[in-house]
């Protein structure tokens, strides 16, 4: 498969989070293949449908979000049993991150969306997550933050739009008071 190429002038180095050692490149595309069949799709559609659907007006599912919460639990277990054994920094006990630390560190982080008490609901049982997150995001400044800008830009304009929804709710409408004038 050969190496990623660099990104130069001090930038963020793909080629660096996916190792050469085969070995060590098996585990991470266990984890990158683990991933897609459980943390994203218990965290994609717990967002999705707690989230996202009703900001753009779409229906949801109870029994979605029920077994995207579930498995978004199991999933967040197996990512601090498993794959970040002991006083691991990264995936795997790896001395920086790697792809496999990206990808789901990018998957965690759309909890952003569904709000704080929300995402602290899911996260806050898991402070080896959140250190291991911390280190992922110190180790790829500023690129970390640039990626994540549109998460919460996102995340900004939802409360906004909930703020003025439940603003609404306690302001009479005008088109009320033409109707009723009627």
């Amino acid at each position: 498969m050969g190496q990623v190429p660099a990104i130069v002038d001090g930038r963020f180095k793909l080629f660096e989070r996916y190792p050469a050692d085969l070995f060590t490149r098996a585990k991470i595309e266990s984890i990158l293949d683990w991933h897609h069949t459980n943390l994203r799709r218990g965290a994609a559609t717990l967002v999705q449908h707690t989230a996202l659907a009703p900001f753009l007006g779409l229906t949801t599912s109870p029994e979605a979000v029920k077994q995207a919460e579930k498995l978004l639990m199991q999933s967040l277990g197996v990512i601090e049993s498993v794959w970040l054994k002991g006083d691991a920094k990264f995936l795997l006990g790896n001395p920086q991150p790697s792809i496999a630390d990206l990808s789901l560190v990018c998957e965690i982080m759309q909890l952003e969306i569904l709000g704080d008490e929300v995402r602290d609901r899911f996260m806050g049982a898991h402070e080896k997550i959140l250190i291991w997150m911390d280190n992922v995001k110190k180790a790829t400044s500023p690129h970390f933050e640039e990626v994540h800008e549109l998460l919460f830009h996102v995340k900004a304009r939802m409360l906004q739009s909930k703020a003025a929804a439940s603003n609404q709710a306690f302001e009479p409408s005008t088109k009320l008071k033409i109707a009723s004038k009627l």
